[in-house]
C-alpha cells in the first residue's frame, strides 16, 4: 500500500537520508528531513481546517513552497490542483466555476489508497480554456517504478527539473527525484545559463527537459565555445518532438550522457521510447514501455496508419470540468486514445504522424500539418512552422504554412521552403502559400499555439487592413 502513494517514500528518506538535500532552489535547500516535517505540518493544517476535497495549490508560492503545498495536500488525503500562474483572472475564474463541486466536496478519509485522486493538472483544450485531467496515485506511482527499471541507475540520481511546477513533464521530474531519494534541483524562472552551471557542477546527472531547453543551451555553448560536460549521464526528452539533427551536437555537449525521447501525454503518462538516433525514421516516437500496450484502431493502407489507443496501468482518471471537447481522450473499456494518429513499423516502433483535430483533407487525401512541419523546421533560419488548411472550392483545403525566422535567415524564401518540401514530400503536401510571422504564440506548456495562428491567418485573408504580425513570405 505504502509504495503505491506517491508522496509515501518521503517519510522513509526523512529518516534515512535525512540531512541530504532533497530541493534546491539556487536559493533555498530543504534537507529530506525538512521537506517531511513542512509536508506533515501543511497536511494537518489542513485537517484541522476541515480543507474540501481538493485544493489548488497556490502558484505565487517559489517552487519549494508549492512542493511543500503539493505533497501537504496528498498526505492529507486530499487532491492537489495545479494552476498556472500565468492565467489571467477571468481564466482562473473560469477554471474554477468549472471545478465546482470538487472544490467544495469534504474530504471524507485522511488514509488515501492507490486509486485515490491526487492530482489534477491543466492542459490547452480547443477552445484555449484549460483542460483539467485528475490523476490516481497508482498512475504516478507506476510511471515513476517504470521510468527506473527502464533508465537504470541514472535515472535514480539527483534530477535537474529546470521548469514550472505546473507542466506535469517538470512536475514528474521534481517528484522523480524526491521519490528515488536522490533530489532535485528547480529553477524558479528559466535561464540556459544557470542550467549549464548546475549541470557542469556535477551534482545532476539526470535532466529532464523540452526541446526549446535544449536548443536553447546548445546556441549558448556554440557561442560561447563552452567545453563539454563530462558529469550528466541521462537526458530525457519530452514535450514535444525532439529535432534529431541536432542529437549529435547535444551528444557532443554531453559526451557521457543517454539521451533519451520518450513519448506520452498529460492523460496517459509514458507511451514509447526511444534512445536518441538521427538516423532513425523520422515519425518514430520509440517502442512501448514494459507495462504499455498499444493497438492501431482502423488501419489504413499502405502504412496501416490509425488511430493510435494504449492500455497500462498508468492512464488518467477523468476530466474535471467542461473538458469533453473534441480533443478529449477516447476511452474504450481498458483502453484510452488521445486522439494521436500513427502506425507500427516492421520494426516495432511507434510511428506518429499527428494529431487526429489537426488533419487537413486537401485533393481528397490526409494530410498531417506535423509531417510538413518537420520539414520546414530542418531549413537553416525557420525557428518555427506551423501548417494549416484554408477553405478550397477544388481541393477541399489547400495547405498554408506560417513560419517564423531566426536572425540568420536571411535565405528563408517562398521559393526556398517549395523547393524544399517538394524534395522531401508528396505534391499534395506542399504548402500552396506561406506568410511569415513577427509574434509567435505559444502555448503555457512552450507549445505553439496553432489555432491562435488559424485565427490570426484567418482575419488577415478577411482583411488585409487590419493590423496584423503576418505577412505574406515572398
Amino acid at each position: 500500500m505504502a509504495n503505491s502513494l506517491v508522496h509515501a517514500p518521503l517519510a522513509h528518506w526523512a529518516q534515512t537520508r535525512a540531512q541530504v538535500v532533497a530541493m534546491d532552489d539556487g536559493h533555498t535547500q530543504l534537507t529530506f528531513a525538512q521537506l517531511h516535517t513542512a509536508v506533515v505540518q501543511h497536511a494537518d493544517a489542513l485537517t484541522q481546517q476541515n480543507a474540501p476535497a481538493t485544493v489548488f495549490v497556490d502558484d505565487q508560492l517559489g517552487i519549494l513552497a508549492q512542493m511543500v503545498a503539493f505533497m501537504g495536500i496528498i498526505h492529507s488525503g486530499r487532491c492537489a490542483a495545479v494552476s498556472d500562474p500565468d492565467w489571467p483572472s477571468a481564466v482562473r475564474d473560469s477554471v474554477k466555476r468549472e471545478l465546482g463541486a470538487a472544490l467544495t466536496e469534504p474530504c471524507i478519509t485522511q488514509t488515501p489508497t492507490p486509486t485515490s485522486p491526487f492530482y489534477i493538472g491543466f492542459t490547452s483544450g480547443s477552445t484555449g480554456m484549460p483542460k483539467g485531467f485528475r490523476r490516481h496515485h497508482q498512475s504516478w506511482t507506476e510511471s515513476l517504478r517504470v521510468c527506473l527499471d527502464t533508465f537504470g541507475p541514472n535515472a535514480a540520481s539527483c534530477v535537474l527539473a529546470p521548469g514550472r511546477f505546473s507542466h506535469s513533464l517538470f512536475l514528474f521530474g521534481m517528484v522523480l527525484g524526491l521519490w528515488s531519494g536522490a533530489g532535485v534541483v528547480v529553477q524558479e524562472r528559466f535561464s540556459a545559463t544557470r542550467m549549464m552551471d548546475t549541470l557542469r557542477s556535477g551534482r545532476t546527472p539526470c535532466l529532464v527537459a523540452v526541446p526549446s531547453q535544449l536548443l536553447l543551451m546548445l546556441k549558448l555553448a556554440a557561442r560561447r565555445q563552452l567545453a563539454p560536460i563530462a558529469g550528466v549521464r541521462l537526458i530525457l526528452i519530452s514535450g514535444a518532438r525532439w529535432m534529431r539533427d541536432r542529437t549529435e551536437a547535444l551528444q557532443a555537449l554531453f559526451p557521457n550522457a543517454r539521451i533519451v525521447e520518450f513519448y506520452g501525454a498529460s492523460e496517459t503518462s509514458f507511451m514509447a521510447w526511444m534512445d536518441a538516433d538521427a538516423s532513425a525514421p523520422p515519425q518514430a516516437v520509440g517502442k512501448p514501455f514494459s507495462n504499455v500496450d498499444i493497438d492501431i484502431r482502423h488501419p489504413q493502407p499502405p502504412l496501416g496508419t490509425g488511430q493510435i489507443f494504449v492500455r497500462s496501468p498508468m492512464l488518467f482518471t477523468d476530466y474535471v470540468g467542461a473538458a469533453h471537447d473534441h480533443t478529449a481522450a477516447v476511452r474504450d473499456g481498458d483502453w484510452l486514445s488521445v486522439r494521436d494518429m500513427g502506425y507500427l513499423d516492421a520494426q516495432g516502433y511507434v510511428c506518429l504522424v499527428g494529431r487526429e483535430n489537426r488533419m487537413v483533407v486537401t485533393q481528397g487525401k490526409n494530410l498531417f500539418p506535423e509531417e510538413v512541419e518537420a520539414v520546414l523546421l530542418s531549413c537553416p533560419g525557420v525557428a518555427h512552422a506551423s501548417v494549416l488548411g484554408l477553405p478550397d472550392a477544388i481541393r477541399g483545403q489547400q495547405v498554408a504554412a506560417i513560419v517564423c525566422t531566426s536572425n540568420d535567415a536571411a535565405n528563408v524564401s517562398a521559393q526556398t521552403l517549395t523547393h524544399l518540401c517538394r524534395e522531401q514530400l508528396e505534391s499534395y503536401k506542399v504548402p500552396k502559400r506561406f506568410f511569415i510571422a513577427t509574434d509567435w504564440p505559444m502555448t503555457a506548456s512552450g507549445k505553439t499555439d496553432h489555432p491562435a495562428l488559424a485565427k490570426q491567418l484567418q482575419q488577415r485573408l478577411q482583411d488585409e487592413k487590419v493590423p496584423s504580425c503576418l505577412r505574406p513570405l515572398l
